[in-house]
């Protein structure tokens, strides 16, 4: 594989991969990103883009935030329209609920990339233990921070300190282990 394409429902999400996916990746791996304005966006124009992608050796890997629907249904439909591209292989994943929770699992990355003292102690309160259960998890983020979060700076700082063997999200979990399937890693 030489090229790993990602489709994104939002910059916050590439933001974030920035960060995360230099450790995950090889150097002879190029990495595209296709960005797509929100949720109804992407499924709107996914099967267009994935056909109209020219390079063979491509992989797709898909990525959009589950928030109030459910999961199952979600992934479904976005699995039909990459066998419906032609695609069936592509890696498609949900952040449960939101991308914010992979942070919340993860305060220590939150604190270092923040600057804020002392939030990784609050990583063992119940809900921070398991944040895919949080339906609010941005805005439980901007009030843990005191409002340093902002959706793409604050992905684009804490990218880089996300523990990628964290298991306290699920979805995070379920990512990093496609994604190194996918590129080979595991």
């Amino acid at each position: 594989m030489n090229e790993l394409v990602f489709l994104l429902e939002e910059s916050s999400a590439e933001a974030m991969l920035r960060g995360v996916l230099p450790r995950l990746c090889s150097d002879n791996i190029a990495i595209r990103y296709i960005v797509f304005e929100g949720k109804q966006d992407l499924e709107k124009q996914m099967v267009r883009r994935l056909q109209g992608y020219r390079n063979p050796e491509a992989r797709f890997v898909v990525l959009r935030d589950k928030d109030s629907a459910d999961c199952r249904t979600v992934k479904n439909e976005l699995v039909r329209k990459c066998t419906q591209a032609r695609k069936p292989k592509t890696l498609v994943r949900i952040a449960c609920h939101e991308l914010e929770s992979w942070y919340l699992a993860d305060l220590a990355a939150v604190e270092r990339a923040l600057n804020i003292r002392n939030l990784a102690a609050k990583q063992n309160k119940a809900k921070y233990r398991t944040p895919d259960s949080l339906a609010n998890a941005a805005e439980e983020l901007e009030i843990l921070t005191g409002k340093r979060y902002q959706k793409i700076a604050g992905s684009r700082a804490i990218g880089p300190y996300l523990n990628v063997t964290n298991t306290r999200s699920h979805s995070f979990s379920v990512f990093i282990s496609g994604l190194q399937k996918l590129i080979g890693k595991n």
